[in-house]
């Protein structure tokens, strides 16, 4: 299980360059419009719709002595890291000319991700089919997602971004980073190589347990398949409730180092202490999940854990907005307690409604398999993928016009930026993005797989292997 989701923290520092660095790098830094550079970014989304299934399907459909999804993990490990780098490195060029690099090499690291991400997705629902044991296993990716993002920022501040009298913000320092993607290239060849080597003892394992008679792969039967899943009533409703979800988070993304600098008033150093919050959150998750899980079942403990995650991100913030004079002033120590206070909630909660969801698909699986007779763990976690990746560039997108239509100051310096603009920056990143993630709460409650169908499911399921 440590193994499998030692692997999430590739995915997890390739989201933190995309999320916190991407955007902030070519707007602020490089001078690219922070539209452009969000179009840019979502022309990518053209090419998911294209290798998230494809990917996908292929990992189902893969016969090889190192199962299905192995090969793909591992062939992903040396592209991903050296695109990122690319990503983050363009040569001297014109503003249209940034636009066009950045679309290309997103693209590609976009690219090498799947390839990677959504074989690794579903082999986590080959490694058990039990009800709660895979809660844990995805709890387990989970939490080294979230160690890897809480760990990887405020080394990448403290080792790379230190703050100086000619750069503050920080990130406004081009030359750091070259050595920072290289960090970060080498830490995701590391999880996957890693991951690879933990799991490989199961590939026999896996290997015995696909059917003989799985389709073959094709344009078609890859449509088919994609249709086939949409008809069930639990894939839908958690589908599009995610789809939801992630669009916000992809705006708070791209606002969170605008948020910590210019609304927050903290340094890189100040913000590199808010990730001590986080990693006490993680191992408290780590404690509660199993327990949750039992006592809750999946889908309240998902709803209630996003609800109290909402309430959490947008007290501080509005308590800022509304200027109440007993909060704490932006810059001061007690603001940084409570910024602190408030990551270690988040990280409490977040990692039980990843873990949850994508326990969640994987029981989905199971489900889809009695409706069709077919595995097909890939397509299910690839139409997951997609989902969250063509919200997130959507997130992008307005994220970066946002920041336009808010006149938002390029190269801005600590201190210069409007009071009015800033206070636009806090309501978009907390109220105003709330209303749209209560909506996927909504969504959730169409799942309909609790404990006691997921049983009846895997006891139809051996009966109609053992005829």
């Amino acid at each position: 299980m440590s193994a499998f989701g030692f692997g999430a923290i590739s995915e997890a520092t390739k989201n933190a360059a995309f999320n916190t660095f991407l955007l902030f790098y070519y707007n602020q830094v490089l001078g690219v419009s922070a539209t452009g550079t969000s179009i840019a970014l979502a022309i990518a989304l053209i090419f998911d719709a294209i290798t998230d299934p494809l990917a996908g399907s292929l990992s189902d459909k893969a016969r090889t002595r190192w199962g299905r999804r192995h090969p793909f993990i591992l062939f992903a490990a040396f592209p991903l890291a050296i695109t990122l780098y690319l990503l983050f490195n363009p040569p001297e060029l014109t503003e249209t000319a940034y636009m066009v690099w950045l679309g290309v090499f997103s693209v590609l690291v976009r690219t090498a991700m799947t390839f990677y991400h959504i074989p690794h997705l579903a082999l986590g629902a080959e490694l058990t089919d039990d009800y709660n044991q895979r809660s844990t296993m995805y709890a387990f990716n989970t939490f080294f997602a979230a160690l890897g993002g809480a760990l990887f920022i405020p080394f990448s501040y403290r080792l790379f971004f230190p703050t100086t009298a000619e750069f503050n913000p920080a990130l406004l320092n081009q030359a750091a980073y070259s050595p920072w993607a290289i960090f970060a290239g080498g830490i995701i060849i590391f999880a996957i190589v890693v991951c690879f080597l933990g799991t490989k003892s199961e590939i026999p394992r896996l290997r015995a347990h696909v059917a003989e008679h799985q389709s073959r792969f094709s344009a078609g039967q890859l449509f088919a398949e994609l249709a086939a899943a949409f008809r069930n009533r639990s894939y839908r409703a958690i589908f599009f409730g995610m789809m939801l979800s992630t669009f916000v988070l992809a705006v708070e993304g791209i606002f969170n180092p605008f948020m910590g600098f210019h609304f927050w008033g903290m340094t890189t150093e100040q913000l590199t202490y808010i990730p001590l919050g986080s990693l006490v959150g993680l191992v408290l998750s780590m404690l509660l999940i199993p327990w949750v899980t039992r006592t809750f079942d999946k889908k309240p403990t998902l709803i209630g854990s996003a609800a109290l995650t909402i309430i959490n991100v947008n007290v501080p913030i509005v308590l800022s907005l509304m200027g109440v004079s007993w909060f704490p002033e932006p810059g001061s120590t007690t603001l940084l307690f409570i910024l602190i206070i408030s990551a270690l909630v988040t990280a409490t909660l977040g990692p039980i409604i990843f873990a949850t969801l994508n326990s969640m698909f994987a029981d989905i699986t199971d489900e889809h398999e009695l409706e069709v007779g077919e595995r097909r763990e890939g397509v299910i976690f690839a139409a997951r993928a997609f989902a969250v990746k063509a919200t997130s560039s959507m997130g992008l997108i307005f994220g970066g016009i946002l920041l336009d239509y808010i006149q938002f100051p390029r190269g801005a310096m600590m201190g210069e930026v409007p009071a009015d603009i800033s206070w636009q920056l806090g309501f978009i990143a907390g109220p105003a993005t709330s209303v749209i993630t209560l909506t996927g709460l909504i969504l959730y409650l169409g799942y309909r797989i609790d404990r006691n169908r997921h049983a009846e499911i895997m006891s139809e399921l051996d009966s109609r292997d053992g005829q």
